[in-house]
């Protein structure tokens, strides 16, 4: 059976496969390379697809996942945190570039609803691509970084009124009174419903399901719950995006979240890249290269404009002129939901053909240079303040108001603890009694429910998924601790941590020593086979009760753990350093219990301890009182400890006579 969606699909990912493959030689975001496949395989190009529009389906489901997973990571305590950032700073960036945009193209003759949703468009920038190249470069918590992610999630959340209002100001609606009555209702509606889900349904219904311990019912339920919301929202005619987005915001409140995002990732990342290829196949190429000096000069206004009115919006909030510059730069671009915002405008006849085209070259064009700009960011702002290269990246300034934002918001020198069994909970322990600060990552939903409830800093969550170790900060981590009894997985988790961090200090621990060498191999700096380290407390109280002394016994069990166990590992060999001599020095401590005129009551040179039975007394416990001061006349009571010295052999006698 011929399958053309399938001739397409192996297309499309084939060419997007060696795209990306040659832009990661550059380190250039994969984004770009999706843009450019279907720039390449579009129908303006090679003319390689047929089923554009089955394509088109795939990317509206990358849209849904993309919001699904935007709305799971911006949990309501996230937007409080940040929300003078978020609401003064976006809502001031959105506003005066759609008024700027808007007025720029009215002055060219437009009609004043086209040009406000013109201004819809441009005031839009690109949360996939920013927010991925600031994380590629490791940037992802510096200051500037912060307030594009304060902006761009205002964005997030501006896009879905604009997608409401766009038919009311196409004239569609014959009352706009009635319409915005209407949404305001309907909105409300929503809300209600996200506020009891999160609150009351959801989490219950995630924690029966991570009780099951099975990733595939987890799956199931977190997709379903992300398209049944979707599809609601549709039906009462709403977009599929905000359905999406309410879905994920949902989720967020629950404990559960951070799994359900890792688990969608890869499926978002798939169907995004359809959404990308999509986009890039509806530039006409003809139109681009016959008008692409307009073009580029658009480009380089909407730079210029952005740039500015984002760099302000920071500025108003008095951020330093580096933060300022740093963020303006990172935001200059259209983003990826003004495409989605472009759709519903040409539904209602707000967007020409040519506008749109001249919007799409426009937003891939800046989309592509977007990563370049951040790359050269520092040195164009170096230069812009005029301060000496040599400073680089460590000259920056950082405010106080950035630190105590970063402070309040984010871990840091930190341990994360991977696990929460015994060996798990004893260190959480040791760790809140030594004042240190730590985050711990488990998979059991009961655990992890129950020790919410006691204020422990733990989240739900599987450690091999790279999500999971950013939402815990393992970039700015001192140390991790691996406690878990699932080998493959922890051989994972290594390999991940290894992957974000080569200098953080990881400690595993393993049941069986054979494991060692591989997980040291892994990047592990220690491991504590738990069948060992047994032998080893076993050995410890051993050589106490030989009375070696405790520096001695220290420097051994180094010696033992540092040679990787090798002494429990071959045949038995007496040391030449071993002095036989300590045998015959053995103290003990025995109870007197027995009622018998044979010891109790009769001063001690009568009884003749040493003669009689080959011991001596070192010491008397009476009553919790130490009688360190032995006297011949002393006699012995019912209930006392002795503390003895002789032969192992006639101290087992003794014991037995006193017993």
């Amino acid at each position: 059976m011929h399958l053309p969606l399938l001739q397409d699909i192996l297309i499309l990912l084939g060419f997007s496969a060696v795209i990306v493959f040659v832009l990661q030689k550059f380190k250039l975001p994969s984004i770009i390379g999706f843009l450019l496949t279907g720039v390449i395989i579009g129908p303006y190009g090679l003319s390689l697809i047929d089923a554009v529009e089955q394509v088109e389906i795939l990317s509206e489901i990358g849209v849904i996942l993309l919001l699904f997973v935007i709305g799971m990571e911006l949990s309501i305590k996230q937007l409080i945190s940040i929300k003078k950032t978020v609401f003064v700073g976006g809502f001031f960036q959105v506003v005066v570039t759609v008024l700027v945009a808007g007025l720029v193209h009215y002055f060219l003759g437009h009609a004043w609803n086209e040009s406000v949703f013109v201004g819809f468009l441009f005031s839009l920038s690109s949360t996939a691509i920013v927010l991925k190249t600031l994380q590629d470069r490791k940037q992802i918590t510096a200051p500037h970084a912060r307030n594009a992610l304060a902006i761009l999630i205002f964005q997030d959340i501006i896009v879905v009124p604009m997608m409401l209002i766009t038919p009311m100001i196409a004239g569609e609606s014959t009352n706009i009174g009635m319409s915005i009555m209407w949404l305001l209702l309907k909105t409300i509606v929503l809300l209600v419903i996200t506020f009891i889900s999160a609150r009351y349904i959801v989490p219950r219904l995630m924690h029966a399901v991570a009780k099951t311990n099975s990733k595939e019912l987890f799956l199931l339920v977190t997709i379903t719950l992300c398209f049944a919301v979707a599809f609601l929202t549709s039906q009462a005619g709403l977009s599929l995006a905000l359905g999406a987005f309410i879905a994920g915001l949902i989720v967020s409140e629950s404990e559960y979240s951070y799994q359900a995002t890792s688990i969608i990732l890869p499926f978002r990342e798939l169907f995004t890249s359809f959404f990308f290829v999509s986009v890039g196949m509806l530039l006409d190429l003809g139109f681009f290269i016959s008008n692409i000096p307009i073009i580029l000069l658009l480009v380089l206004a909407v730079f210029i404009v952005k740039s500015t009115i984002a760099a302000v919006a920071v500025a108003i909030l008095k951020y330093p002129p580096r933060t300022v510059l740093l963020t303006g730069l990172a935001l200059f671009q259209v983003g990826e939901f003004a495409f989605i915002l472009s759709k519903v405008g040409i539904e209602y006849n707000l967007l020409t053909a040519e506008t749109n085209q001249y919007f799409l070259s426009v937003s891939i064009v800046s989309m592509i240079l977007t990563p370049i700009v951040i790359i050269f960011s520092e040195k164009i702002v170096n230069k812009f303040l005029g301060v000496s290269k040599k400073l680089g990246v460590e000259g920056k300034s950082v405010s106080k108001k950035d630190k105590a934002e970063i402070a309040d918001q984010e871990l840091e020198n930190h341990l994360i603890i991977i696990g929460y069994g015994v060996n798990g909970s004893n260190l959480a322990k040791a760790a809140a009694s030594s004042d240190i600060p730590f985050i711990v990552i488990e998979m059991s939903a009961e655990t992890v429910k129950r020790e919410k409830q006691k204020g422990l800093p733990i989240i739900f969550g599987d450690a091999t998924q790279d999500h999971i170790l950013e939402t815990v900060h393992l970039s700015k981590a001192r140390a991790v601790v691996i406690a878990i009894s699932d080998d493959f997985a922890t051989k994972s988790i290594i390999k991940n941590i290894r992957s974000h961090s080569e200098s953080l200090y990881l400690v595993v621990r393993t049941r069986y020593v054979k494991e060692t060498s591989e997980l040291f191999a892994l990047g592990a700096d220690e491991v504590i086979p738990e069948e060992f380290e047994t032998s080893v407390q076993i050995f410890t109280h051993v050589l106490h009760n030989f009375l070696v002394p405790e520096d001695d016994i220290d420097v051994m069990v180094d010696k033992v753990r540092a040679d990787n166990y090798q002494i429990f590992k071959g045949e038995i060999k007496r040391s030449k350093n071993f002095h036989p001599t300590l045998t015959d020095i053995n103290i003990n401590c025995v109870r007197i219990i027995a009622d018998s005129n044979k010891f109790l009551g009769k001063p001690l040179k009568e009884l003749n301890l040493r003669a009689e039975y080959g011991i001596n007394i070192l010491g008397i416990k009476r009553k919790n009182v130490m009688l360190d001061s032995i006297q011949p006349t002393d006699v012995l009571k019912r209930g006392d400890l002795l503390y003895i010295q002789g032969n192992q052999s006639k101290i087992e006698q003794f014991h037995k006579l006193i017993k």
